[in-house]
């Protein structure tokens, strides 16, 4: 009798068939190991099958990691010998796993002079390397990846064939014989005088153009880069201005943690994340007066990661300093990730160019994480993580197929299949046309790697995103399920802390900038008493006008001017604060016009936005006034100004919020009227902005939490879950978490997938499978 084994998971391309035949081998047991669509199977006959299961837990290869795994019995002749059995044609979908930073014996090979991939920028193996970047339909294999071109040279092909080798059917495996190569091009006209940068290779010299401080352009792993030398104030101040870049911080990438320490403070769990085999950014905490300001200009953290392929490793080995390193393209636009793109599109930006002739199939930006917590917030899902695919809770089914287009901003979109949801990297704004055109080239994709049929598709609500009409331009005869934004936020995160679809609802706290709700206003501070099937609003923030509608997002004294005419008027604000020089400006502003347009509602939807709130705020300390020059910048700098003393400060320093019940549905809202007259108070004093940040974001958390106790009060509901892109706000996020806490509640919070619009689609994928199954079973 034999045993038959069903392993799913990551267990495509990560050296998990060489490790189950190690492990049969060394046990004396006979079968075979084969991927399959439903995972690998591995069948076993021998004495001490009951405790193979265990034994490859423990040798599990770096990148492996097993979802599920079942056991039967199998009534079959032994045979005489343990092998890999190939898979068939159209067998292994859905297996591409995320590609990984370099291992250390990948780095010890090109490192030395001994080994015959010695400063070969692109050696990998089953541990490391490029995968989904690589990949352009299923099965995963080297004839369907971009290294088809690329014949293996005979030490390379002993490699792959090997089952002993860590190169084992390592797709990408090449060396500098028989791989790809790297040259170094002038952008612009002129010839390049290597010498002058290098004597050793272009990928050297690449490294002498930064020292040397020029901007570069190179050709990485998921698209191009932009490099210059971090600490050289003019080139990063040149290519601020090249890129046509105002104002958002750029990235950066350190030789290694002891380079990172000299700028940045890091913790210990930050160091395993910069260190770990999905090496995103990590936001850290800069030391001060230690690299230009230009780099994140008014900002308090820094963006860093460590090199995650050979060729980056090579490129600073000997650059002791950080460089800039950030999107191959004019802002506003995807990176760049062909040669002759980059030509064309980053001519004006780059002196040089240094490129490769191993293409990307996938465009894949960095991934952005930071520590909270003690715990990993990916904030940008992309390079490293996707298509990592998430097993979904008890309860929902395993056989329904789905398809859920995402948000407007930081668009994704997710895949439900055989009980897994596949959220796919960030692609970005739909409003940019090249970037709806990724997405659009990206469905594609993905339903031929997953094999995907969808039955259904769900879509935002609101009519105007673009990723809501492109859901009905796909769907044909098949259904759309529109999902209300914030219910898809609470719904990713419960999703996510893995919450059974049986269990009883939570209260889901979402805040976030916009998302239109069922009464036809703007959403954005929104309390949900919810569950996967559906929800119900029971607190709020207070909704205020947005005077030019998609004018006020990007114009923070829109917001300033809304809120304090909903809240005090001209009259109590120019015969308390007339002297301020804040009134001076709110004076200059079209005052008869915007009245006019709050009052007749023109352009001037209602907005319960928790977003807005944070850009009033900041534009009354005089921070971000005219326009932001990304999303969130005005709240990002807002928090970046605060005093982290003053949060110690006596709690009835904060600034009072209150929470009366709003006339009508007479649910409790988050009132500011006190706030603004405290602030404006704060400003006569001269009190500074890092203070009264930490006033407001005292005062805010605490309205937070007050409204939350008092939601829950008298009911069943002892969890809560947070989601929302304003819960990126470090001290609002820790101190609203741990005051929860404390208070006796169950928090779930994102760690895996982004608590911004770019985690929506995992929630609008499990609501619309709730929705299905509850539908299936009525008619059933």
């Amino acid at each position: 009798m034999g045993t038959r084994l069903t392993v799913s998971g990551q267990v495509q391309g990560v050296g998990f068939r060489p490790t189950v035949w190690r492990i049969a081998h060394e046990m004396g047991l006979t079968g075979d190991v084969k991927n399959t669509g439903e995972g690998v199977v591995i069948r076993l006959w021998g004495d001490g099958v009951e405790s193979f299961a265990d034994r490859l837990n423990d040798a599990l290869p770096p990148l492996a990691r097993i979802e599920r795994l079942n056991i039967e019995q199998l009534q079959e002749p032994a045979p005489s010998e343990f092998s890999i059995t190939n898979s068939q044609e159209g067998e292994m979908r859905g297996n591409v796993t995320p590609d990984a930073a370099t291992c250390a014996d990948c780095l010890a090979e090109i490192r030395s002079p001994f080994e015959r991939r010695y400063r070969y920028p692109f050696a990998n193996c089953t541990n490391c390397g490029p995968r989904f970047s690589i990949v352009t339909s299923a099965p995963y294999d080297r004839a369907k990846t971009t290294m088809a071109p690329f014949d293996l040279c005979e030490p390379c092909l002993v490699e792959y064939t090997q089952p002993t080798d860590r190169r084992f059917h390592a797709q990408p495996v090449a060396c500098g014989r028989c791989g790809p190569n790297i040259w170094i091009e002038k952008l612009g006209n002129g010839a390049v005088n290597l010498e002058a940068f290098s004597m050793l290779d272009d990928v050297d010299a690449t490294g002498g153009m930064i020292l040397n401080g020029h901007i570069v352009a190179i050709r990485g792993l998921g698209g191009v880069h932009l490099a210059c030398d971090a600490t050289n104030a003019e080139a990063v101040k040149e290519l601020r201005r090249r890129k046509l870049r105002d104002g958002k911080a750029f990235a950066l990438m350190a030789r290694d943690l002891d380079v990172v320490r000299q700028y940045c403070e890091v913790s210990e769990a930050e160091a395993k994340v910069l260190s770990s085999p999905q090496a995103p950014i990590v936001l850290l905490k800069k030391r001060a007066n230690v690299l230009p300001d230009e780099i994140a200009p008014g900002l308090d953290r820094l963006g860093v990661m460590l090199p995650y392929t050979p060729f980056y490793h090579l490129i600073l080995r000997r650059i002791g300093r950080p460089v800039i390193m950030t999107s191959g393209n004019p802002s506003g636009q995807p990176q760049c990730i062909g040669n002759q793109e980059a030509r064309d599109r980053l001519a004006s930006i780059a002196d040089f160019g240094c490129f490769h002739n191993r293409d990307i199939a996938n465009r894949i930006d960095d991934s952005v994480v930071r520590v909270d917590l003690d715990k990993e917030r990916v904030f940008r899902r992309a390079r490293g993580y996707a298509p990592q695919p998430l097993t979904l809770p008890k309860g929902f089914s395993q056989n329904l197929e789905l398809l859920a287009l995402g948000a407007e901003q930081k668009n994704t979109f997710c895949l439900i299949k055989n009980g897994r949801a596949i959220v796919s990297q960030h692609m970005g704004d739909l409003e940019d046309a090249s970037t709806h055109a990724d997405v659009a080239r990206n469905l594609e994709l993905y339903q031929n790697l997953f094999d995907h049929s969808p039955s259904s598709l769900a879509v935002d609500q609101h009519p105007q995103y673009l990723s809501t009409q492109r859901g009905y331009e796909m769907a044909g005869d098949r259904p759309v399920i529109e999902i209300q934004h914030h219910h898809a936020h609470i719904a990713s995160c419960l999703a996510e802390n893995g919450r059974p679809l049986a269990e009883g609802p939570v209260l889901g706290i979402a805040l976030d900038g916009t998302g239109l709700g069922d009464d036809g206003t703007i959403w954005g501070g929104e309390f949900l008493v919810c569950d996967y099937s559906g929800y119900r609003r029971v607190g709020c923030f207070k909704p205020v006008a947005l005077p030019g509608g998609a004018a006020a997002v990007k114009t923070p004294w829109r917001n300033l001017y809304a809120h304090l005419m909903a809240q005090m008027g001209w009259g109590e604000l120019s015969m308390n604060f007339s002297e301020l020089e804040i009134f001076k400006r709110l004076m200059d502003l079209p005052r008869e016009t915007l009245d006019a347009m709050i009052a007749t509602g023109t352009n001037s939807p209602l907005a319960s936005s928790c977003g807005r709130l944070f850009d009033a705020a900041a534009a009354l300390v005089g921070l971000a006034w005219d326009s932001q020059n990304y999303e969130g910048e005005a709240a990002i700098l807002f928090e970046a100004a605060l005093d982290h003393d003053a949060l110690s400060e006596p709690v009835d320093l904060a600034y009072p919020f209150s929470i009366p019940l709003m006339d009508g549905d007479g649910i409790p809202y988050i009132e500011p009227l006190a706030v603004w007259r405290a602030m404006l108070g704060d400003l006569v004093l001269d009190t500074p902005i890092g203070v009264m940040s930490a006033r407001f974001h005292r005062g805010l958390a605490n309205a937070i939490v007050a409204m939350a106790l008092r939601l829950t009060k008298d009911t069943t509901i002892d969890t809560v879950a947070l989601s929302g892109g304003c819960f990126q706000n470090a001290t609002l996020f820790q101190l609203v978490h741990r005051a929860l806490e404390a208070e006796g509640l169950t928090v779930l919070s994102h760690s895996q997938y982004p608590a911004n619009d770019g985690g929506i689609s995992l929630g609008q994928a499990v609501i619309a499978l709730a929705n299905t199954q509850e539908e299936d079973e009525k008619c059933a």
